[in-house]
């Protein structure tokens, strides 16, 4: 079995800097704030291609992208030159390079030959000064160039300190990709440890999306990865599958070191586009990135770009000698499957009773499924699905023999204006959970028209209980069906902004009112409406002081005072105050006539009341049955 050689180390652990210590200056000879400031609009790639649909976000794939997002806020805020690092970001920054004994030892995990060489080099010791510190040292030990520019030195400063966490993450995630990854880059004519771009673009992670809708380990935007032969569609995202695109990856990255002649360069061309990195080339008359970084034309995440790839390609690959400790990392074990071809859609959960896994184990195989399913296939073009590795046989035993009541078909549903989620369930004998489930849908409080949904439905006799158990299982992860009534149908036109007094309840004996702000409305006016003290309406709505204007339509929390039992007189205006009950919004009329296609919550949102509220002023005991015409009272009798 092939062998990787991963380098592990112990090292006593750094004390965290006491909070109240002054804020320290910058490292010696890392001037982190010299840099030139300059406002411009983030890189993009610049191959052409439709816009592209944000995808609903799946909990993997939104716990990635605010993880992503959490990071590069920190990284802004410890390496922009225009940013004001607080004292806690210099502290961390301190804490690394402090002299402490360092036993390195190696691990022999998994016998890559690659690494074999490293056998005969010698151990680096902690590294404490990196103003000083030769990288020439060790750069016989990479097959990209290294150097240490100040920027580099700075993202070695920023992983060490506020960025550890996620470093350690990377490092951690990084066992699981690099034995599958590294041989398809040095297939394709690359350096091997141009893998760590995969990891300063997602962290090594199938489920990092972008606020550029940048997909996968390799973060290619959706006109990109098309370019290059990654399938998207209504079934897979082929963007987010580790193995295919680390060959689009390399294919793109091979183009751009062909025409920019530098890997510098065409790390580069992969944040900001070759063409771009091309007219800067012409128009300074050099190809060389830390010169062009210095000048206007690139954005600052590209100038940080390349520095940010070899520091994390410096730490990644001699750990210890940067200050971290074993104990820091949880390495995942190597991406290891079979292949079994399927031809029809089959429902995953079915895939994974049969080969004896864990569900999660079929997913994290095949993060470029977009639904609970696998899509539909022949027998001339099977579709390939990985499984843990040794189950492949035990799936295809079990499998064959399952009986047709134990599985799912399917049906495409292509939404239509006035559709609801229970609607389109009814209309298939399917359920709304179900449906949620096998689309990776959160809810469906608004179904966009023309969109499409894969509805499971049963196949024949008997497999009604396999539609049973699908509902059991979405109830289980936290998906549940929103009422009828509550549903809004797809292509129903945004509600008017809910203004005024909304709902009025009763909270621990105390009556609450929600309030939507109206135009005109301030802290004040709200206050003295329902007897209450601003101080008193920010802390019910932890509203900050700084806050001063409301925007209309913000909902508030509100719990009405006693009014004064008399009339106060101001500036010549008699004003009655009262005590505020219920509060309704003003209307024209109290009786709405009920128009074909209105739903309960539609005409809720019209006037400004719930959907309670109608059923109980109307007696209404079924929504169903309401027929078009009919007249509701929309306001307390």
């Amino acid at each position: 079995m092939p062998s990787l050689y991963l380098l592990l180390v112990t090292l006593a652990s750094v004390p965290p800097s006491p909070k109240a210590l002054p804020m320290p200056p910058p490292p010696q000879g890392m001037h982190l704030l010299t840099a030139e400031n300059e406002q411009q609009a983030p890189d993009a790639l610049e191959e052409p291609g439709e816009a592209e649909e944000p995808e609903e976000a799946s909990d993997e794939v939104e716990s990635e992208s605010a993880e992503l997002e959490e990071l590069r806020a920190l990284e802004g805020a410890a390496l922009d030159p225009a940013a004001r690092p607080n004292a806690e970001v210099f502290q961390s920054l301190r804490r690394l390079g402090l002299a402490n004994p360092l036993r390195q030892r190696m691990l022999d995990a998994l016998e890559e030959p690659t690494f074999r060489e490293d056998d005969a080099l010698p151990e680096i010791p902690l590294i404490t000064d990196l103003d000083r510190f030769d990288v020439g040292q060790i750069r016989d030990r990479y097959d990209i160039p290294v150097e240490m520019q100040p920027l580099v030195a700075q993202y070695i400063q920023f992983f060490q300190g506020p960025g550890r966490k996620w470093f350690r993450k990377w490092v951690s995630r990084s066992s699981r990709y690099l034995p599958v990854m590294q041989p398809i880059l040095e297939a394709e004519g690359l350096p091997r440890d141009t893998v760590y771009l995969a990891m300063i673009e997602s962290g090594f992670s199938a489920h990092a999306y972008s606020w550029a809708h940048a997909a996968g380990p390799w973060q290619f935007i959706s006109s990109t990865g098309k370019q290059y032969g990654l399938r998207q569609d209504f079934w897979v995202d082929e963007r987010r599958d580790p193995i295919k695109a680390t060959h689009a990856a390399a294919a793109y990255l091979k183009q751009l070191h062909s025409e920019l002649g530098h890997w510098y360069l065409a790390w580069a061309g992969y944040n900001t586009g070759g063409g771009r990195v091309r007219r800067l080339m012409d128009r300074h008359g050099t190809s060389d990135f830390w010169t062009l970084s210095e000048g206007r034309g690139f954005a600052q995440e590209t100038k940080h770009y390349v520095p940010k790839l070899i520091a994390a390609a410096l730490i990644a690959k001699h750990p210890s000698a940067f200050g971290f400790q074993e104990q820091e990392f949880e390495y995942e074990p190597p991406l290891a499957y079979e292949e079994v071809s399927l031809v029809d859609a089959t429902d995953l959960d079915v895939v994974a009773r049969a080969a004896g896994v864990p569900v999660k184990d079929v997913y994290d195989l095949n993060p470029e499924l977009k639904r609970w399913c696998t899509p539909p296939a022949t027998e001339k073009k099977p579709y390939l699905l990985r499984l843990p590795q040794g189950t492949s046989a035990k799936f295809a035993e079990n499998f064959k023999a399952l009986p047709a009541n134990e599985r799912l078909t399917f049906r495409i549903h292509k939404i239509r204006r006035g559709d609801t989620l229970s609607q389109i369930a009814q209309a298939y004998g399917s359920a709304p959970e179900a449906i949620l489930q096998f689309n990776r849908l959160k809810n469906a409080r608004a179904l966009r028209v023309n969109g499409e949904l894969a509805i499971p439905v049963p196949g024949g006799r008997g497999s009604v209980a396999a539609l049973e158990r699908k509902v059991v299982q979405a109830r289980r992860s936290g998906l549940t069906a929103l009422r009828p009534e509550e549903e809004i149908p797809a292509g129903t036109p945004s509600a008017p902004v809910a203004t005024g007094p909304i709902k009025t309840e009763v909270i621990n004996g105390r009556t609450r009112v929600t309030y939507g702000v109206q135009s005109g409305d301030s802290l004040w006016a709200i206050a003295q409406r329902f007897h209450v003290t601003v101080e008193e309406l920010r802390a019910w709505n932890d509203l900050s002081r700084r806050k001063r204007g409301l925007k209309v339509g913000t909902v508030i929390l509100v719990f009405p005072g006693t009014p004064p039992a008399q009339v106060q007189e101001r500036a010549g205006t008699v004003v009655a105050t009262h005590a505020v009950s219920q509060p309704q919004p003003s209307r024209s009329s109290s009786v709405h006539t009920l128009a074909a296609g209105e739903t309960l919550w539609s005409v809720a949102q019209r006037y400004g009341v719930t959907v309670d509220d109608i059923k109980r002023w109307n007696n209404i005991k079924d929504h169903r049955s309401i027929p078009a015409g009919k007249q509701l009272q929309v306001a307390a009798p």
